[in-house]
């Protein structure tokens, strides 16, 4: 029997060819208090079509203009259709399901280009609960950022969203945390994060970075630079203009004459430095 659509609690679809992994997967996402329901398919083909199925639950979502299903995990690598030429598809959907992909050794090329389309998170195979909790909380988030607040449970408690990066570093994917960005350098089509731990740089221009991480307190300063509003220590004004000093680094990065009104009115709305 189908559970009524308005039933607190998230309906996730599972895709996975390989039986083990879909078996964990099912299982990490069952025992998370905030999925309601988990639909396995065992290719993308599969899962496209039990999205544009007769079932009943998902019908009356799809009717009411609501997402078919809360979210998607999947594999990324799979023998036809792939996890990312399903992604390409989802993303047309209107509104489309909140993207989570599990990515084995190698794959970090996919992975960067997953985040393209808008994917939230990326989970290490084997995963563990810890690790499912988390990636269940941002899709959790993102669901609220887009207004879905129908479809997203309430967990208060429950940590702020905290966007990762997919960067790939010898043949590996490593997932960068969006809070440990100190700041954004332009690099042609490319971007370049500066974290606490050196930089990284990823196939995202600048420009969809600031409109992806603007309701996170990133503010554009620089035709070059993008920071988070909140390690900007001072605003010094120079023989060469203005310039804001990036926390305890005290790194120091131009700020363009186009931008300056609107970052000191972003300040003043903060309250200040």
């Amino acid at each position: 029997m189908s559970t009524p659509p308005n039933t607190p609690g998230l309906v996730v679809l599972a895709v996975d060819d390989e039986k083990d992994g879909m078996d964990l997967m099912v299982e990490r996402l069952e025992a998370n208090r905030y999925v309601r329901r988990v639909i396995p398919a065992f290719d993308a083909t599969e899962a496209l079509r039990q999205l544009g199925g007769d079932d009943q639950e998902l019908t009356a979502r799809r009717n009411a203009g609501k997402p078919i299903v809360d979210a998607v995990f999947s594999d990324l690598k799979m023998p036809g259709l792939t996890g990312m030429e399903m992604a390409k598809v989802l993303a047309g959907f209107k509104p489309s399901p909140v993207l989570v992909f599990i990515t084995g050794h190698g794959e970090g090329n996919d992975a960067v280009e997953a985040f393209d389309l808008g994917a939230v998170d990326f989970i290490p195979k084997p995963c563990d609960q810890g690790r499912m909790d988390r990636a269940v909380q941002r899709v959790i988030s993102k669901l609220r950022g887009d207004g879905l607040v129908g479809e997203a449970p309430q967990v208060a408690s429950e940590p702020a969203d905290d966007e990762v990066i997919p960067v790939e570093l010898a043949g590996n994917t490593k997932l960068i945390p969006r809070s440990s960005v100190r700041w954004v350098e332009a690099q042609g089509d490319y971007a370049r994060l500066f974290t606490t731990e050196g930089s990284h740089l990823v196939r995202i221009p600048l420009a969809q970075l600031e409109e992806r991480w603007e309701k996170a307190g990133f503010v554009r300063i620089h035709r070059s630079y993008l920071v988070p509003i909140n390690l900007i220590t001072e605003l010094q004004l120079g023989g060469n203009g203005y310039h804001v000093v990036i926390g305890d680094e005290e790194r120091k990065l131009p700020v363009s004459r186009r931008h300056t009104r609107e970052l000191k009115d972003r300040i003043v709305r903060r309250g200040g430095l």
